[in-house]
């Protein structure tokens, strides 16, 4: 599979990369992602480095380190980014995980478990799935159970296209 348009070679256009960080985070944004973690999560994936600094994300991104905080702090609990002390400074580096996009998506599975517990509950508190109201948390309850059962066969498929892809 070509991963690049270009098959890999040819030069860097930085300003096509920032281009691309932005609109990319844009989009994520559109969907719900928050926008400054996107575009952290977008520095680090088009980063040849494999971390960067608070500072070094800051100074490409052209924001304070501040917005950058509150950013790496969302990124690492949603399992995107970690974080690792620079030996002999104060300072940390931040790498994303070598699975960031697979362990992400597995750590749902506790939200999908909580979001088909407390549905259940929404049913039986508006009066079953006979009332339209209980119908669509019922719906809701559904999907999500759905969700649950079928992500780990999802996530075993991508792991045997990712190990077939070498």
């Amino acid at each position: 599979m070509n991963r690049t348009a270009n098959g890999g070679k040819g030069r860097r256009d930085e300003a096509a990369v920032r281009r691309y960080v932005e609109h990319m985070a844009m989009m994520l944004a559109e969907y719900g992602f928050p926008r400054m973690p996107a575009r952290v999560l977008m520095v680090m994936m088009t980063a040849d480095e494999d971390a960067l600094t608070a500072g070094e994300l800051a100074e490409r991104l052209e924001v304070s380190p501040a917005a950058i905080s509150g950013a790496v702090r969302y990124l690492i609990q949603v399992r995107l980014l970690n974080r690792e002390p620079m030996p002999g400074s104060r300072r940390d580096r931040y790498r994303m995980p070598d699975d960031a996009w697979y362990e992400a998506t597995a750590i749902q599975n506790r939200f999908f478990d909580s979001a088909q517990d407390l549905s259940a509950d929404g049913v039986a508190a508006l009066g079953g799935p006979g009332t339209p109201a209980g119908a669509r948390v019922a719906e809701m309850h559904d999907f999500f159970r759905f969700l649950r059962e079928e992500m780990p066969e999802m996530l075993k498929r991508w792991e045997a296209l990712k190990t077939a892809r070498g």
